[in-house]
């Protein structure tokens, strides 16, 4: 397409908001008005659509170099939004955006019935956070068809209930589709990990993660009550030193660390009530000796 059409497009969208910013609505009525928030939300949820197809193509042509590094950081710096915003974004495109084959032939987008909603503006960013979270839950073993027509019913109920309302019937659909809750270590390995977020004032981080299923059920789900003093107890005054042990050989791995020959395999000091088998993927730690 001609360079001169799509900047003259992208100007007449500049010039029909400036148009709206520049109306006196104080003549409406109630009624009018809401219909107007109506439009308006129906233009704001059409617009990611409008950016998906420029993420996809700077992720799949531009360069480190012409992006000055990561694509996420490039986006972060040109529009002024968080890099977690712009890793959102990306990861939205890929999955809501159009695609292409190795042989360059179209293909349609991951969840195609919630990105054809999204342009008509009939699902907004709480719809569709709800289906792509729904997606990623399903386990490998579901097949394409399967999750396709999962996906294209809750893009349907998504353009006539709300986030939260819609949340609840994923939940349902997928206890449908997996009754008995299977899921296998691959699936497991999709969510495994541990996060230690930003240092705080005080000098204290949080900590959160996910557990392999054998962690929150040992010693009576002793992970909570890890590190907390029992009632009565005085908390030491000085905090123990951790330290992490790389492993001394592939096989003191634990089975979900195993194929990661990077990994650092170690057990915590509290590993009566934190075993090893519920850590995965991760740097482990244990208490530095004194």
């Amino acid at each position: 397409m001609d360079r001169e059409v799509i900047t003259a497009a992208f100007d007449a969208l500049d010039a029909g908001v400036d148009a709206v910013l520049g109306l006196d609505c104080e003549a409406l009525s109630t009624q009018e008005r809401l219909v107007l928030l109506e439009r308006v939300e129906r233009v704001r949820r059409r617009l990611p659509a409008a950016e998906h197809p420029l993420i996809n193509q700077l992720a799949r042509q531009a360069s480190a170099e012409e992006l000055g590094g990561k694509l996420a950081h490039a986006i972060a710096e040109w529009t002024l939004i968080s890099r977690a915003e712009a890793t959102r974004r990306i990861a939205e495109a890929a999955e809501l955006g159009p695609r292409r084959a190795l042989t360059g032939q179209p293909l349609a987008p991951v969840l195609a019935a919630s990105a054809a909603a999204q342009r008509a503006g009939q699902l907004g960013g709480g719809q569709i956070g709800v289906i792509r979270r729904f997606s990623h839950r399903l386990p490998g073993w579901v097949d394409a068809p399967t999750r396709d027509c999962a996906e294209a019913t809750l893009a349907k109920e998504g353009t006539r209930f709300r986030p939260e309302q819609l949340a609840g019937l994923a939940d349902k659909l997928a206890d449908c589709r997996n009754p008995d809750g299977n899921y296998r270590d691959k699936d497991r390995a999709r969510r495994r990990g541990i996060t230690l977020g930003k240092q705080q004032a005080d000098g204290m981080s949080g900590l959160r993660g996910w557990l392999t299923p054998q962690g929150p059920g040992h010693r009576g789900g002793g992970v909570g009550q890890a590190g907390r003093p029992r009632h009565g107890q005085t908390p030491p005054t000085k905090p123990r030193a951790w330290t992490a042990h790389p492993a001394s050989r592939a096989s003191s791995l634990i089975p979900a660390a195993r194929p990661n020959a990077s990994t650092m395999a170690s057990t915590p000091g509290c590993a009566r009530c934190w075993p090893a088998a519920s850590w995965a993927n991760t740097t482990a730690c244990r208490p530095a000796s004194s």
